[in-house]
């Protein structure tokens, strides 16, 4: 009876503890003054609903505005740009934070190394132009991004020093186990691309590191609904509207993106 009366007084102080935990979790988020920064897979390309955002195409199906959505924040700046570069965030993006800025998400770096012009080669052109195009990449990003992210988070910091910033990264794009059932790209191109996104999202994890920042990985979060999968949170070729191609749908910002980065938030 003892052991009970212990077990049961354990679970109302874990459960009491749990509840407090939530609350000031809860609150902590309503009071938030956050802020969205980066570059497509931020501002939501290719999940549709972009309002009167323009080119920077900010969809309200983004994983930003779905947080702010359901924690009501103080204050919401929703900056994120389709085709953003760091010295974007450096120049425009940054500085709309201020000291009053608790929360920053952002994703940026892709288009530093020519994302969309790799995709573009290796969507039409021979398997060589792609992997030569992924190779250039990568060099670029272990030679030049480092400093260029960098810039970026300085100048997050120097606009908003109270910040958490949670810095997300970029998905692989294939199911390599479902290449031979796939149409499209080589197996070969496909492997070289899913590479070159964990070289990026490398010196993004290390960026996040050096500045003391908060990196959250949404690589898992995508395993079973990359491309080649029957259920894929990515778009694949859309020669319809070839900007979406390789970018998150509604739902991969719902389903990973948004519980990525409520988890670190």
């Amino acid at each position: 009876m003892r052991q009970r009366a212990i077990l049961a007084a354990l679970t109302t102080v874990a459960a009491t503890a749990a509840a407090i935990a939530f609350t000031a979790t809860s609150a902590q988020a309503a009071g938030a003054n956050y802020a969205a920064l980066g570059d497509s897979y931020s501002s939501g390309l290719g999940a549709g609903n972009y309002g009167s955002s323009g080119s920077c195409d900010r969809s309200s199906g983004a994983y930003g505005q779905l947080w702010a959505n359901a924690h009501s924040p103080s204050a919401f700046d929703f900056a994120a740009c389709s085709g953003a570069k760091t010295t974007d965030v450096v120049s425009t993006q940054a500085p709309t934070l201020s000291s009053a800025t608790t929360l920053v998400s952002i994703t940026i770096g892709g288009n530093d190394v020519g994302f969309s012009s790799v995709m573009e080669t290796c969507v039409l052109d021979s398997t060589s132009s792609c992997v030569s195009a992924v190779n250039s990449a990568e060099s670029q990003a272990n030679s030049t991004l480092p400093g260029e992210l960098d810039n970026a988070l300085n100048a997050i910091a120097a606009h908003a020093p109270s910040a958490r910033v949670v810095v997300l990264d970029y998905p692989e794009l294939y199911d390599l186990s479902k290449s031979s059932t796939c149409i499209g790209l080589s197996t070969t191109d496909r492997v070289a691309l899913n590479q070159a996104a964990d070289v990026l999202d490398s010196q993004i994890q290390a960026a996040a590191a050096r500045h003391g920042d908060v990196f959250a990985d949404v690589r898992s979060a995508f395993s079973g609904h990359e491309i080649c999968d029957s259920s894929s949170w990515l778009h694949s070729v859309d020669w319809l509207n070839f900007g979406d191609s390789y970018h998150p749908t509604a739902s991969g910002q719902s389903g990973a993106y948004y519980p990525v980065f409520s988890a670190h938030a």
